[in-house]
């Protein structure tokens, strides 16, 4: 089996799956997800995902839709279904309920979970990426994992339509985050990323890089940088759950990086280790 879906109490095909009209996310976009790879029959970092969904949850006052262990129990269950050959995403997300449309918090609805597993190649941290800068224009909630993607919708194609793989989201020139992805830096020996504020989303590779940085001894920074800065930069990473610390070649047509390839490759084979350790490949 190569994909597998959970919706409210129901497990089968992802085709084979239904969710009522109601359901908030489908006209609010009311809800949060989040998402892991899986492979080997095992999730990467799924503690860790699943304390940024419940921090979303927690945020948008929704009531979570079951106990965190048990919806760990669930993920690997789903996880278990798949063939263990491949790589996958595995993404799941939960809706305040389905009720009739009304911009009010319903009152007497449950949240609806809704999970799937379908096959993802992991991305070649080898290979240089081509971004493009476009100003971040989403709301001041961005550390949320909401539903609300649309500007990361069409920010991205814009990236599609340039010919790039992604987008460098910019707020009056001080560097947030990508469409789908983190964004980082060397810069002088030091690992930089921007801090953790409402611009940015707690990325999960972001952590694990500042703590392989620090097992490593290389230092980190965790400050605003300009685009200028961005641009000058030894090495620019892009950061994800299914890319982790992909070099970029080039920002808006100029060439970018490619002054530190010691400490991008090192950084770069430590987070290898730890994805192969722990998914015991």
């Amino acid at each position: 089996m190569t994909d597998i879906g959970y919706y409210d109490g129901q497990i089968g095909p992802i085709d084979t799956l239904k969710a009522p009209i109601t359901d908030r996310a489908l006209y609010f976009g009311d809800g949060v997800y989040d998402a892991a790879v899986c492979q080997n029959g095992r999730l990467f970092a799924l503690d860790e995902h699943l304390d940024r969904f419940y921090d979303s949850l927690r945020l948008l006052r929704i009531p979570a839709p079951m106990e965190k262990s048990r919806l760990s129990q669930l993920l690997c269950d789903l996880a278990g279904r798949v063939d263990p050959a491949h790589s996958y995403l595995c993404y799941w997300q939960a809706s305040r309920g389905a009720a009739p449309r009304s911009h009010a918090f319903p009152q007497n609805s449950a949240p609806k979970l809704m999970a799937f597993i379908q096959l993802m190649p992991l991305d070649d941290v080898k290979k240089p990426m081509r971004l493009i800068t476009v100003p971040d224009t989403r709301f001041l909630h961005c550390n949320i994992k909401t539903l609300n993607l649309i500007p990361n919708v069409m920010a991205y194609q814009q990236a599609v339509e340039h010919g790039c793989d992604e987008v460098v989201f910019h707020r009056d020139g001080r560097v947030t985050e990508g469409a789908h992805s983190g964004i980082a830096m060397f810069r002088g020996g030091v690992f930089c990323t921007p801090p953790l504020d409402a611009y940015i989303l707690p990325s999960i590779t972001r952590k694990h890089c500042l703590q392989l940085c620090e097992q490593l001894g290389i230092p980190t920074s965790q400050q605003p940088f300009t685009l200028e800065e961005l641009m000058t930069a030894d090495e620019v990473l892009v950061l994800s759950t299914g890319c982790m610390g992909a070099p970029v070649a080039s920002i808006d047509g100029c060439p970018v990086g490619g002054r530190a390839p010691q400490l991008l490759g090192q950084l770069q084979r430590a987070y290898w280790q730890k994805y192969t350790q722990q998914m015991q490949l």
